[in-house]
């Protein structure tokens, strides 16, 4: 194989995927277009513009030129506060071509938040986009590390723009191979700090391949729309590596993606794919029911983020006539490795293992637990992430054998089906048998007037732990003792005994991480 190239083998299951001894992704991913004859199509279409192939590609090597003549040392990292737009495609794939480690961080976050993650990375530069500056700015007089560069993305000054109009657009690719380092992903933070999931150069065409092309189909006339953002695992695959990966198009949005907003951008921009989470999809429902949106575009949708709710599932069906894959992915695994796909739904499942990966349900001791019983599901497969990044202790915690230990609990039902069971941290033990909160939500969002709710573990007056709810309704004036006995009597009449919320409290939002996961901690923690 020449550099840089791939070949794929199909005679084989799952698919085999080999790499060149020197290999830098921002070849297939960006330079191949060109070879392939896609110079002139759209890859991104935003109310900004639309951007080509040709222009991508210039950009990118434009940008990776304007990171080169800052005098940047291989593999230093680039922390990207940046909104959803083309300038992401350029400064996140510049930084691989040239050789460096783009970091995409959460731009809903807050200065001290920035400041322990520039801290964390002993970042050389900052990128953010202007709208983020109230919060950037200060984190980089409060961060004990002081990156040498630091830029806005675009506006006025000196600023990235401005750069990559100044440069060449001539690139040579940074030598690496297929396990070097690449990119870093921070994780949302359900649990507590974020940590720096560092990953190579393969894993985004594993996640790709195997789950964008391979379960999803993503092809070349497909246009992918992505309410999760750029930033975090699933939205990057969403949005980014998995149209680029088939030479198809991407719609940005860089707004918070509200249910009017997304049936509007919908509507005008025509998607195939439609990429949200569970909190959303119920959102879009409920607006639903005041209006209808032209979804007519739309051949799929996907979820992910959280376990999607059954009632959630068959109300969007009936509502839209379209199908929602759920499936489960993670930072550390980059995207989705056990889902639902099209002609193989099953309500209240993860559905199966995606090609390319392998699964495994354990006990406590490490042993495979059997069918039907719950466990710690770990993942094994090409995009895992390498290690925590200065974090030996979480490393070997995390990786055990070459399996992700995930974090999640599950059961693997008779037909084979993954059902999640909820954080294993967030697993109750009521009356001496665990207890599920995703089961006990979910049958809570069954009822007409609730739109969210989340489960945890509070103890009683003899100390022992019993279910609360935090409930989100959709009209918030029908709270009160009357709706909660109501909501009372549909747990009973729907669960186990022992599974009933002993308390309700109805609150007008649950607190979330980006990527739409319950802060289930916060809620313990009370209020403050």
């Amino acid at each position: 194989m020449r550099d840089h190239s791939l070949i794929i083998d199909r005679s084989v299951s799952p698919e085999r995927i080999a790499y060149a001894q020197v290999f830098n992704v921002a070849v297939p991913f960006i330079d191949r277009h060109l070879d392939e004859g896609r110079g002139d199509k759209v890859a991104i279409r935003a109310d900004a513009g639309a951007v080509t192939y040709r222009t991508l590609a210039e950009n990118v090597n434009r940008c990776g030129k304007a990171f080169r003549s800052l005098g940047l040392a291989p593999g230093d990292r680039i922390l990207l506060v940046v909104k959803d737009c083309a300038e992401f495609f350029y400064a996140f794939w510049g930084a691989i071509k040239a050789g460096y480690v783009p970091a995409p961080l959460n731009t809903l976050l807050r200065a001290h938040d920035y400041a322990y993650m520039i801290e964390c990375a002993g970042a050389t530069a900052v990128v953010y986009s202007p709208e983020f500056a109230a919060e950037v700015e200060p984190a980089l007089q409060k961060a004990a590390h002081k990156p040498a560069h630091v830029l806005r993305a675009d506006g006025d000054g000196d600023t990235l723009a401005r750069r990559i109009a100044d440069a060449g657009d001539a690139l040579d690719p940074a030598p690496a191979t297929a396990d070097d380092d690449c990119f870093w992903l921070f994780s949302s933070g359900s649990t507590g700090l974020p940590k720096a999931a560092v990953h190579a150069q393969r894993d985004m065409v594993v996640t790709s391949q195997h789950y964008g092309a391979d379960v999803l189909g993503v092809g070349e006339d497909d246009i992918c729309f992505s309410a999760a953002k750029l930033f975090f695992a699933y939205g990057l695959g969403n949005a980014m590596t998995f149209p680029l990966w088939a030479g198809a198009q991407a719609v940005l949005y860089p707004a918070r993606p509200t249910p009017d907003a997304m049936a509007d951008m919908i509507a005008r921009y025509r998607p195939t794919i439609f990429y949200g989470v569970p909190t959303l999809f119920a959102a879009q429902l409920q607006a639903l029911e005041k209006g209808d949106a032209d979804l007519s575009s739309l051949r799929c949708c996907v979820s992910a983020g959280e376990p999607l709710p059954a009632d959630i599932l068959r109300r969007w069906k009936a509502r839209t006539g379209l199908d929602i894959l759920d499936g489960i992915g993670t930072t550390e695994i980059l995207h989705i490795f056990i889902s639902n796909r099209t002609g193989d739904i099953r309500p209240g499942t993860s559905g199966r293992v995606v090609p390319g990966y392998e699964a495994r349900i354990v006990d406590e001791s490490g042993r495979d637990v059997a069918p039907g019983e719950t466990g710690n599901l770990r993942i094994r497969g090409g995009s895992t992430l390498k290690s925590y990044w200065r974090n030996p202790e979480k490393t070997a915690e995390s990786i055990i054998d070459g399996w992700v230990h995930t974090g999640d609990t599950y059961y693997q039902d008779a037909d084979g089906y993954y059902v999640c069971c909820g954080r294993s941290d967030d697993m109750l033990k009521v009356g001496g048998i665990w207890c599920s909160p995703v089961e006990i939500e979910a049958r809570l969002i069954e009822h007409p007037l609730v739109l969210e709710a989340a489960i945890v573990g509070r103890p009683d007056a003899d100390e022992l732990i019993k279910p609360e709810a935090h409930i989100v309704l959709k009209t918030p004036a029908d709270a009160g003792d009357a709706l909660a006995d109501d909501l009372l009597a549909h747990c009973k009449s729907g669960l186990a005994p022992y599974k009933y919320p002993r308390w309700i409290h109805f609150v007008p939002e649950l607190p979330k991480t980006a990527t739409g996961k319950i802060q289930r901690y916060k809620l313990r923690a009370g209020p403050g």
